[in-house]
């Protein structure tokens, strides 16, 4: 008996270590400049991250994943009032149809470099998906997200993980 418990402590303890390296403190590229800054659609606290690297000059060219959602009344301002806010929904609604999206808007436009924010804990999954459509230079920035959904958004991200490990195509 008290082998198999050893086993799953061990087990959890290589969990809760991995998880905090991989979704907790996994680290921003260093940003630059960019021909876009693309914002994911999915929380709140991503879009203020996003207007900050624009307005910083990070890049002329804001995107705005679902932009025109009811839910983000920001973000729908946004959309509406500035010209080089793009505001396309992926199909599929997805981190993989952000990374398609990703990959169609830059061989449209001719983009050679995004930066993509999204929430911290979101960053390394994104990071493989999006590598896998879209062949230029990234880079990417966290945005917080509360302490209280760190567990369900930690649990729920290995779980897409493991899909994004399966599920090999772009």
């Amino acid at each position: 008996m008290r082998l198999p418990l050893l086993a799953l402590a061990l087990t959890f303890g290589a969990l809760a270590v991995a998880s905090v390296f991989l979704f907790i403190l996994y680290d921003d590229d260093a940003v630059t400049t960019a021909d876009a800054v693309v914002v994911l659609a999915g929380s709140r606290f991503r879009l203020p991250v996003g207007l900050e690297l624009v307005e910083r000059g990070v890049a002329p060219v804001l995107v705005i994943s679902d932009g025109l959602d009811p839910r983000s009344p920001r973000a729908n301002r946004l959309c509406r009032e500035r010209a080089l806010v793009l505001c396309p929904r992926p199909d599929p609604y997805s981190t993989r149809g952000e990374a398609q999206l990703i990959a169609r808007l830059a061989a449209e436009r001719g983009w050679d470099t995004i930066v993509v924010v999204s929430s911290r804990f979101h960053l390394f999954r994104a990071r493989i998906l999006i590598e896998r459509c879209y062949r230029g230079r990234l880079a990417f920035v966290g945005a917080p997200i509360q302490w209280w959904r760190w567990p369900v958004a930690i649990a729920a991200e290995w779980a897409k993980l493991g899909v994004a490990t399966v599920r090999r195509d772009c």
